[in-house]
């Protein structure tokens, strides 16, 4: 018997056009799955577990599990990446989010961050992080300055841990917003900063955090802080650019 949860529907009950005539077996452990992703068992962007695991938790065959993925991913409740694996990619309907109540002046940022997809995230962070480094490159103060410079030597000391890096970088980020001196732009940078730290987007960053991507990550860091104190608009510019398109492809392979 299904555990019962006070959640979302499964999408194939109104729409069974896309799989019409899998097994009841198969709806039944697709459902278990579906269930799982959507009250957070399985975050957004976080990996699901092997084929293997799967078909040993249920006892049944790789090849049923391996159709009941198939199953899920028809309708978008995961996603599947030869060489990568099975992520959660479930976004909940429009008429569920709560982000469709109506706004009473408190930003709720975990209904932005169930709601809000990676492209949104992506569009949002190309748009304000390359303005966000110009007004810094021109406004930083000798004080703040200091304090990023204390901040790019904090990440570079580290190696491996992944958790620990993700956050130094946040702070990073935050402290070149601070250092427009425009509180609109803290505003904003800080809604996109606190939708990354809800726990759907932070482990799909710390995923994709291998040695090898924190080392590069901490030299395209460090180019950036020694553009900024240079008082270099355009390669500061350029740098936060290539930031975010080496995050959005990170994402693309993490989902």
């Amino acid at each position: 018997m299904l555990e019962q949860f006070d959640i979302d529907v499964p999408p194939w009950t109104d729409d069974v056009s896309k799989h019409p005539f899998v097994t009841a077996r198969v709806k039944d452990v697709a459902t278990i799955l579906f269930q799982r992703v959507a009250k957070g068992e399985y975050p957004f962007g976080t990996r699901l577990p092997a084929e293997r695991d799967l078909a040993e938790e249920f006892g049944e065959t790789r090849a049923t599990i391996r159709q009941v993925l198939e199953f899920l991913a028809a309708y978008d409740v995961i996603s599947r990446r030869a060489g990568s694996g099975t992520f959660a990619a479930y976004q909940r309907p429009a008429s569920s989010r709560r982000a469709s109540v109506p706004f009473t002046g408190v930003l709720d940022t975990h209904a932005l961050a169930e709601t809000a997809s990676p492209f949104a995230m992506n569009v949002a962070s190309s748009i304000l992080e390359p303005e966000m480094v110009r007004l810094a490159t021109i406004y930083m103060s000798a004080r703040d300055l200091n304090e990023l410079g204390e901040q790019i030597a904090k990440l570079e000391h580290i190696v491996t841990e992944a958790d620990l890096f993700a956050t130094l970088e946040e702070e990073f980020m935050m402290t070149i917003a601070r250092g427009t001196h425009n509180s609109l732009i803290v505003a904003m940078y800080t809604i996109l900063h606190e939708v990354r730290q809800q726990p759907q987007w932070a482990a799909s960053r710390r995923q994709g955090l291998t040695p090898a991507k924190i080392k590069s990550t901490q030299r395209l860091l460090r180019s950036l802080h020694d553009a900024i104190a240079r008082r270099n608009i355009e390669t500061a510019v350029e740098l936060i650019r290539l930031h975010v398109s080496n995050m959005q492809e990170d994402m693309i392979y993490e989902s």
